[in-house]
């Protein structure tokens, strides 16, 4: 498949759940209302949609969420999807999870094809990580981790730079990844579902961050591209990458092979705008039909997203929280 700009879309993000048992900062709000459990895609529909993605020239597909771990039919998806690994146009399956309940699912991802996951963890100072998640457990998600590494599961943590809260750690966090043999990519915030005053008090951008990684480690430009909007460095001498992802210093948008469905069935074609293809009502008809509504969300693909974050501006920014799209 290729879009209007003549990018090939051959990634897809699929969110099976909006729900989370954390409720990080920048992520989400203190106290939210979640989707009816009648609005969420059931395991077969989002198997349903992701085959007539696949039989389209999809290769890759990152499961998320809110937590897609917590979704009673995980097991049920993974057993589908890995299936299709090797055996379809599927090359690759991988999970992003906020790590709590690795402990339980991390043989079951592995037996199921994933070999690699990416696991959001913003600091290593459990007070913070109460502070950053409204009330998670750190020890629970570094037990995951290291069931995870002893299974052989390949990890990559992605950290969101936080402006006064991790700023003064992120070479503790680049050291312990050196350590535990993990990748690390670094993350700006993204303006979704808050007004730019709270998004201004945690932005902190990572041209900072590579300066002041620069000052501890020797690093090096790569070429590396894992197929998502990280850009990646070398700590020299070492097998060690750092990524940088920059909706806002700058933007990934000219290389982009990706689309997002919700767990509503709502394909967005950019995380950086509003409008999307309803797929839902499509699964009641039949697979041609449901293929047609792919290839429109793909001709909607914009050229670039539009996150700003500025004092000037009062303009609320997307409708949505990054739970609802999935990272």
């Amino acid at each position: 498949m290729k879009d209007t700009f003549d990018r090939e879309i051959n990634y897809l993000r699929v969110s099976v759940t909006d729900r989370c048992d954390l409720r990080c900062i920048y992520c989400m709000k203190e106290k939210m209302e979640f989707l009816p459990k009648s609005e969420i895609l059931s395991s077969e529909e989002v198997n349903n949609i992701c085959s007539a993605f696949i039989d389209l020239g999809i290769k890759k597909i990152r499961i998320t969420g809110g937590e897609p771990l917590i979704k009673k039919g995980m097991p049920t998806i993974l057993d589908y999807l890995g299936k299709k690994i090797n055996n379809s146009n599927l090359e690759e399956l991988t999970l992003t999870t906020n790590g709590t309940q690795l402990y339980k699912y991390a043989e079951v991802i592995k037996k199921n094809g994933i070999k690699r996951i990416n696991v959001s963890l913003d600091t290593l100072d459990s007070k913070k990580y109460l502070k950053i998640t409204r009330g998670g457990n750190l020890e629970k998600v570094l037990e995951g981790l290291k069931i995870a590494k002893k299974i052989g599961l390949k990890v990559k943590i992605n950290t969101v730079a936080l402006k006064n809260i991790n700023i003064n750690e992120l070479d503790k966090m680049v050291d312990w990844c050196i350590n535990k043999k993990f990748d690390i990519t670094f993350i700006e915030v993204m303006p979704m579902d808050m007004e730019n005053d709270i998004r201004l008090e945690q932005y902190y951008p990572l041209t900072k961050v590579r300066s002041f990684l620069k000052k501890r480690y020797s690093l090096e430009n790569t070429n590396i591209n894992t197929g998502g909007p990280s850009k990646y460095v070398k700590i020299k001498n070492s097998n060690q990458k750092i990524g940088f992802i920059t909706p806002l210093t700058n933007n990934f948008c000219e290389s982009c092979n990706r689309v997002r469905l919700t767990c509503t069935g709502r394909i967005y074609s950019c995380l950086g705008h509003n409008k999307f293809v309803d797929l839902k009502e499509a699964l009641l008809k039949s697979k041609k039909h449901l293929k047609a509504l792919i290839l429109k969300s793909i001709y909607l693909k914009p050229r670039s997203h539009e996150f700003e974050i500025q004092k000037e501006s009062a303009n609320k920014n997307l409708e949505r929280t990054m739970n609802v799209t999935g990272g």
